[in-house]
């Protein structure tokens, strides 16, 4: 489902969704109006999600606002304080009465995201039953063949779920995890990445002179274009670098006894991952707590620190067998997101607002305390600029 094939035949969708945001934009830009751009990126990862994963945008529905709601309501549970990860013993003690609460959160919250996947996959499954499952979506496991990018996830988890002996709760669970993990984290890097740029005019001019050079008129900036934009893709890196959205990634698990440095880990260890600190350690980058996309760049190309988890100074999305598997996903969107923000329209803050603030948050992913509000200009696209 998240091949690099899979991946670019959502290419239309992410597009079309791009454009509804220019729209939206434009209107706010004739009002000289601010925009929340907190609220507009979270929404347009959210749209862009449930076009691949259900095949379809929940905007009119009100579907999406749940998502979300659902998104935030479980996010801040697996990130707070929960006695039972501390004193294991709890769960036991008294009946498990001081773990209780938590527990009932966590039901609530399941039973809700359990009626909504429901319904998505009845409706998938009543159009099977009605039109027969498509032709493409027989051996849907190889994602070398045939047009399987046609279909959304639920088609395709649909069509392989005797051949990998699926329960519904095991779909549940993968299509639960995509729309957590592929829109809390896309919407962060965008907006983190917008409020860098703020904060540093010269890296916005770079970035502005590169897209629009290319653009040439263009009312849109597609996919083909943007494998030769070596600044937006610096740009991108280097946001994940000072902001990856998970900093201490997912918890592992040490499955035999190992020595670190000298310390003694026994088998069954949690182990956390603080990229957070990685990406900023100044003894393996250059001004490490400064926003310089340059250093992704060596000889107007973009350099050799990838994304791929295989320098161990660059894991935003963590390395091997447990790499994010939505990394395609997730840049394919950012970068085409953040091209038309930057492509089309110069940004300033509103009235009466001289700086942005940094502050994060923690939690589960990091974000930022304060919402991003921007005044969006129609930019010049002549290439001029």
């Amino acid at each position: 489902m998240l091949s690099a094939k899979k991946v670019q035949s959502y290419r239309a969708a992410r597009e079309e969704e791009v454009g509804l945001v220019v729209d939206k934009i434009v209107r706010a830009a004739a009002k000289h109006t601010a925009v929340d751009m907190s609220e507009l990126l979270s929404k347009f990862t959210i749209d862009v999600m449930c076009r691949a994963v259900a095949g379809r945008s929940f905007r009119v529905e009100g579907r999406d606002r749940v998502f979300r709601e659902l998104i935030d309501q479980g996010m801040a549970l697996m990130a707070g304080f929960n006695l039972e990860n501390l004193y294991p013993g709890l769960a036991k003690a008294a009946g498990g009465v001081l773990v209780r609460p938590a527990r009932r959160k966590a039901e609530r919250i399941r039973e809700r995201w359990d009626e909504l996947i429901d319904r998505l996959i009845d409706e998938h499954a009543n159009e099977v039953a009605a039109d027969g499952v498509p032709a493409v979506c027989h051996g849907a496991g190889d994602t070398s063949g045939g047009d399987l990018q046609e279909f959304d996830f639920i088609h395709v988890l649909l069509s392989v779920q005797e051949e990998y002996g699926l329960t519904r709760d095991s779909i549940k669970g993968i299509l639960v995890n995509m729309f957590a993990a592929g829109t809390e984290t896309v919407y962060l890097v965008l907006e983190f990445a917008m409020a860098e740029l703020m904060l540093d005019q010269d890296i916005m001019a770079k970035l502005q002179h590169e897209l629009r050079s290319s653009t040439l008129g263009q009312e849109a900036i597609n996919e083909n274009k943007l494998t030769r934009m070596a600044y937006l893709k610096a740009v991108v890196k280097e946001t994940l670098r000072l902001h990856p959205p998970t900093p201490l990634l997912l918890p592992h698990l040490s499955l035999g006894d190992c020595d670190v440095d000298g310390f003694r880990i026994p088998a069954g260890t949690t182990a956390v991952v603080n990229v957070w600190a990685i990406g900023r350690d100044p003894r393996v980058w250059e001004n490490a707590d400064e926003f310089v996309p340059e250093r992704f760049i060596s000889n107007g190309e973009i350099g050799g620190v990838d994304l791929g988890g295989n320098d161990f100074r660059f894991l935003p999305s963590g390395s091997g067998r447990r790499i994010c598997p939505g990394i395609n996903f997730a840049v394919a969107t950012i970068e085409i997101m953040l091209a038309n923000l930057v492509c089309h329209f110069d940004w300033e803050l509103p009235h009466g607002v001289d700086k942005i603030d940094m502050t994060e948050v923690f939690g589960l992913t990091v974000s930022r305390r304060e919402k991003l509000l921007l005044v969006p200009k129609i930019g010049d696209i002549d290439g001029r600029s």
